[in-house]
């Protein structure tokens, strides 16, 4: 291991940061723990351009920490609409709740303190502790672990803990000795990660512009720049079917609240049926063209609530088939019309008939947002979040 890299390589990444990293994004230069940490969510598993978009429509929203605690869920899954992994819109409002009655409002500033909040692991707390109180910790994304793994030659795939617990170390090891660089310090590694030692285009294979640690990383020096970090193959998504109640009256459609712990948690959907395994010889859905408004109602409402939406049922139309990819599954939905002679009152608060003028209150799974915006069931500014 190069004592030297070691030992320069905190400020030869601070010095290319001030030439080449980005500058002038809304969170950078704010010490607000609060804002930071809106931030730092957001930008897990979302691309810079759209939390660009969405972080400070968000922030008007939610201003501070107590504002967020007291707004009601739906409006948090409403203004969360369309950036996916809603769990994490669920954990924010949660955290904010767990801030203002544990800590009185204040975001704790010991990282340890920190990764005991709900949503926000060891290395959210590291860049949170980093930006908002210059605290020297460490962060451990997936930028960092691929840089890192380069930079040091570090063999094994990233998932095993051996090899993880070696990275963190290194993390903490290269950290600058001035805690008053952590900031651009760590705002420096997201950036050289991102931009730069990139998973498939890193800029050191592009020939495009030298990488000031081209001379000391050891996977560029053993030509295995695209081999490391090793990373554990994935088996292969599964793939499932279900069947979708787009039910109507008048200019009301039916929705029904998931459960937290499904996907799409909290948010409002059309009533499905349970999800089947889809078969690889079965087309897109296994039901048959001529499912009957019976069969559809006793797979999407399977109780006793069945029976008197079903007598208000005047007719039943096949509709899209729309596949939708998570992170780890495929889902094939069956989209059913049905248009209902009166609104059917149901015991269950989850099911709800909402005004069509109304649903960009509600938060709606994307491709269900889509869906109604594309049967013109609203006004197109009605649903944008």
């Amino acid at each position: 291991m190069s004592e030297a890299l070691i030992k320069h390589f905190a400020t030869n990444l601070i010095a290319w940061h001030g030439k080449d990293g980005r500058q002038g994004l809304p969170w950078q230069s704010i010490r607000d723990p609060y804002a930071v940490w809106v931030s730092e969510i957001m930008l897990q598993q979302t691309q810079v351009a759209t939390v660009l978009e969405r972080y400070p429509r968000f922030m008007k929203r939610f201003p501070t920490v107590k504002k967020l605690a007291a707004a009601p869920l739906d409006d948090v899954l409403a203004e969360w609409a369309g950036l996916g992994y809603y769990t994490r819109a669920r954990n924010l409002h949660a955290c904010a709740k767990q801030v203002m009655e544990e800590f009185g409002g204040e975001f704790p500033k010991d990282p340890v303190l920190l990764k005991q909040l709900k949503g926000i692991g060891r290395s959210t707390a590291g860049a949170i502790a980093a930006f908002a109180f210059h605290e020297r910790a460490p962060i451990l994304d997936a930028n960092v672990k691929r840089i890192l793994a380069r930079l040091f030659g570090i063999e094994g795939a990233i998932q095993e803990k051996a090899v993880n617990d070696e990275l963190w170390l290194l993390a903490k090891t290269l950290l600058p000795k001035k805690a008053p660089d952590m900031p651009v310090y760590t705002q420096a590694l997201m950036d050289f990660g991102a931009t730069w030692c990139t998973s498939r285009k890193p800029i050191c294979l592009s020939g495009e512009r030298k990488c000031p640690f081209e001379k000391e990383c050891q996977a560029n020096l053993s030509n295995q720049v695209l081999v490391l970090p090793r990373k554990v193959i994935k088996a292969k998504s599964p793939e499932f079917n279900c069947d979708m109640l787009l039910l109507r009256h008048g200019d009301s459609v039916l929705l029904q609240r998931r459960s937290e712990k499904s996907i799409w948690g909290g948010l409002w959907s059309l009533p499905e049926s349970i999800w089947r395994a889809k078969e690889k010889s079965s087309p897109a859905t296994d039901n048959a063209v001529n499912l009957t408004a019976k069969e559809l109602f006793k797979l999407v409402l399977p109780d006793e609530r069945n029976s008197s939406a079903l007598n208000a049922c005047h007719s039943i139309k096949r509709g899209l088939d729309i596949k939708h990819v998570f992170t780890h599954r495929r889902l094939w939905m069956q989209i059913w019309h049905v248009d209902s002679g009166s609104a059917v009152k149901f015991a269950s608060d989850d099911l709800k008939w909402v005004p069509l003028r109304q649903l960009g209150r509600y938060g709606l799974p994307q491709p269900i947002k889509l869906l109604l915006q594309g049967l013109n069931l609203t006004r197109g500014d009605d649903l944008r979040n």
